[in-house]
């Protein structure tokens, strides 16, 4: 589980996921947490790990996950989104101390890792954000995190609202501590939780401090039609409108979900090259609708994936959430063309390093790139016969195949290795998720 200098994966199939789509038998050959070589007749390395019957994939790129809610597993099931935040989320994430914030980021990393995600865009806690960076730092993921940023209560407990001017100075004090930390894998962003919770004076100040310091801004929109409703009675502009009023929409803003956009909005999604963050397995869940993916990608509107957090999906399954995309959409539009699989893959690949800025850096495998990358077992009755690479990862296969993931060049998960680390991590996660229903107030979650 730690560095090699230099290694080869070798006989895999490669899905390269480069400009030509390339898909090639041989090995990927890693030094210094870099792709130096594929294909066939690569130099020589310290060490070699046989990929006979494997796929070698780019790591997967999850855009938007909410890495504080993984205790939260199955306490906030069968509710509509306002409902669900209200009634489960506000109260369990006002309970967080910091040390459950940072088992539940481990949780979910530990999660992401067996399930070949290698980079992620987190949402981050109000309560204890350092703890999500110190969870990222641990577990030798790739990602960005930041404070979640509130200071409209909106029914929302006191300790997860502040003033504007105080959220700031505690976002940029973070900034300076973890942005670029850990060789440049973690990196800071402003996360301001959606426009219900956040004031005009707090939203201007983002969209300020991000352009003059070239960060990421990660927030929701229009995944509700109360919300939508909501929005435009407080604001009397629709959601994206509102964002952009502010000075937001720009290429470095991450806006999850745009279920209700209009033709208008997506327009201007495009215009100031926005990348929305799709995430289907949680709006089917909240019953939120469908997002219109394949109208917002026509548009030239970059769209990436993601899984949420497990209170409102249950799992981080990137695989569940390319199978879901591919599948919701060809219904949705009463066509099986839309979103073919390959436009899947990009989308759990790289279109989610362009939206992170990472483009021609993580998402494929080529030369210079970052060593992230995920080995999957094809030797399994549902991957059998193999057939077509793509088509296998996006219609057939799991988490469950995957058995080797590396970030930066390190093996950060391997199939059937470390069962104590694993005990202890499942063990600490449970006993956290106990203290904290019982400092909820709501004993009626508890086992």
């Amino acid at each position: 589980m730690g560095t090699m200098e230099s290694f080869e994966l070798k006989n895999g199939v490669i899905v390269t996921q480069n400009d030509r789509r390339d898909i090639l038998r041989g090995s990927v050959r890693v030094e210094g947490g870099r792709i130096t070589h594929i294909g066939r007749g690569v130099p020589p390395a310290d060490v070699e790990i046989d990929c006979t019957d494997s796929l070698v994939i780019p790591g997967f790129i999850q855009t938007h996950v909410h890495l504080n809610q993984a205790l939260f597993r199955s306490l906030a099931d069968d509710l509509s989104l306002i409902d669900w935040l209200m009634r489960r989320l506000y109260p369990l994430e006002a309970a967080h101390t910091r040390d459950s914030v940072y088992w539940s980021a481990r949780l979910s990393c530990e999660e992401m890792l067996s399930g070949g995600t290698t980079c992620i865009a987190d949402m981050g806690s109000a309560i204890a954000p350092e703890a999500c960076f110190a969870a990222l730092r641990d577990s030798g993921m790739r990602g960005c995190s930041g404070k979640m940023l509130m200071d409209l209560a909106d029914e929302a407990p006191a300790s997860l609202v502040g003033e504007a001017e105080s959220l700031i100075r505690t976002s940029l004090s973070l900034m300076k501590e973890w942005g670029g930390t850990c060789g440049g894998r973690l990196r800071y962003l402003f996360a301001p939780r959606f426009a219900l919770s956040c004031s005009d004076e707090l939203l201007r100040s983002v969209a300020c401090l991000a352009k003059e310091h070239g960060v990421l801004v990660h927030t929701h929109a229009s995944e509700n039609r109360d919300e939508v409703q909501a929005v435009k009675g407080r604001t009397g502009m629709d959601n994206v409108e509102y964002l952009d009023s502010l000075g937001l929409l720009s290429p470095q803003l991450l806006l999850a979900h745009c279920i209700w956009v209009s033709d208008r909005e997506i327009s201007l999604l495009s215009r100031r090259g926005v990348n929305v963050l799709h995430c289907p397995t949680a709006n089917l869940k909240l019953a939120s609708g469908v997002a219109p993916v394949h109208r917002m990608m026509a548009s030239g509107v970059g769209v990436s994936l993601g899984s949420d957090g497990a209170p409102c999906n249950n799992t981080h399954d990137m695989f569940q959430e390319m199978r879901c995309a591919a599948l919701i959409h060809k219904v949705r539009d009463y066509d099986p063309t839309v979103l073919p699989a390959q436009q899947v893959l990009d989308m759990a690949t790289r279109h989610g390093a362009a939206a992170l800025g990472l483009a021609g850096l993580a998402g494929q495998i080529v030369p210079g790139a970052y060593a992230d990358l995920t080995v999957v077992d094809t030797q399994a009755a549902h991957l059998c016969p193999f057939s077509h690479p793509v088509s296998m990862l996006v219609y057939a296969a799991g988490a469950a195949d995957v058995s080797l993931t590396l970030v930066d060049g390190r093996i950060r998960y391997e199939r059937g290795s470390d069962g104590d680390g694993k005990k202890e991590l499942f063990m600490r996660a449970s006993r956290e998720q106990e203290r904290l229903v019982a400092r909820s107030g709501m004993p009626y979650l508890s086992r």
